[in-house]
């Protein structure tokens, strides 16, 4: 099968991904092989390549927003069906067992195990999956909107449950890609006001387009404060304007993989009436069974560029360019 290899880490710049012919995956016990048919891109997949998220297997195919149809069944799968057409998240696996997973919490597992950095992903015309950690994909998305559901869908939707959001709320996103995009709809079909900051006016357009209630390059533009923020860029000099344009008790959510180092902050200015600081981890995949449910009632629409599986190097140099409005999408078959 052709794929796009990584075999060491490597500036973007550089062309570090390699097309190979690499052998068909073979099954296992549990798994599925999908015919890859899509594959989205992600910030967390440069993270990876450019060696931010160490300890990644090499040589690795990244890619963990994959489409395609069942191809084959590893001995004792039952879930799905041949030609069934099927999902491919980050979270790849966890041990089921530990005080985590007991309680609904399976992000947080210490032995979780995640799709193109620890084990091949959907840069590829296959790919091998968990039958319980694949998803079935609603009917109405196509392949290329179906894929950015399956991370930048997901994450946002943690996110924004993280960031505990009202009813009817006003929200503030910072940074508007992948994640944001999606988040918007949501927040939308809700009745949210919603506050888009960022640095790129391609971004800033399509934030127009969609209907966000006020776009603008930095937090201090604001125009009121906000009940709830979410900041996707993976910059940490961001935190400290975005809890200033909270409102009392309101909540911020991190929903990067990736930041960079956060400031000192003044408690009484920034902290104080409590304003809560949220990370966000991964995702349970029962985040991700309510985020394709819901996706498809609104239903949201992703924005997709779409490039071919062998020009993956290209495809991510625009995405850390912020060249890229909404998702870019690998068309594998």
């Amino acid at each position: 099968m052709k794929a796009m290899v990584l075999e060491r880490v490597d500036r973007i710049e550089n062309n570090p991904l390699r097309l190979m012919e690499l052998p068909i995956p073979e099954l296992q016990a549990g798994y599925v092989r999908v015919r890859v048919r899509a594959c989205a891109i992600c910030r967390t997949d440069l993270h990876v390549i450019e060696g931010e998220l160490p300890g990644a297997k090499l040589p690795v195919v990244p890619g963990h927003q994959v489409v395609g149809q069942v191809e084959a069944l590893g001995p004792n799968c039952r879930r799905f069906q041949l030609g069934e057409r099927v999902g491919i998240a980050w979270l790849r696996q966890t041990c089921g067992q530990c005080e985590f997973c007991r309680t609904g919490k399976e992000n947080l597992c210490e032995a979780a195990r995640f799709t193109g950095y620890h084990a091949d992903g959907g840069y590829a015309e296959y790919a091998l999956v968990r039958e319980d950690f694949a998803y079935r994909i609603p009917e109405l998305f196509t392949d290329q909107e179906a894929a950015p559901l399956l991370c930048a869908g997901i994450i946002g939707y943690r996110a924004f449950r993280r960031a505990q959001v009202p009813p009817a709320g006003r929200l503030a996103l910072y940074g508007f890609g992948s994640s944001a995009h999606v988040v918007l709809q949501l927040a939308q079909a809700r009745g949210c006001e919603v506050f888009v900051v960022s640095r790129a006016e391609k971004h800033r357009q399509l934030a127009r387009q969609m209907g966000a209630d006020w776009v603008g390059q930095s937090a201090e533009q604001l125009p009121c404060k906000v009940h709830s923020a979410i900041i996707f860029a993976p910059a940490g000099q961001l935190v400290p304007p975005a809890l200033e344009k909270l409102q009392k008790g309101g909540t911020l959510a991190l929903a990067g993989i990736y930041m960079t180092p956060i400031p000192q902050m003044d408690y009484q200015r920034y902290v104080f009436y409590e304003r809560d600081i949220r990370s966000v981890t991964s995702n349970t995949r029962q985040d991700g069974e309510e985020l394709l449910a819901e996706a498809a009632r609104i239903p949201i629409r992703p924005h997709t560029t779409v490039y071919p599986l062998t020009e993956a190097n290209r495809a991510l140099q625009d995405l850390k360019a912020d060249q890229i409005a909404g998702t870019g999408v690998l068309q594998v078959d």
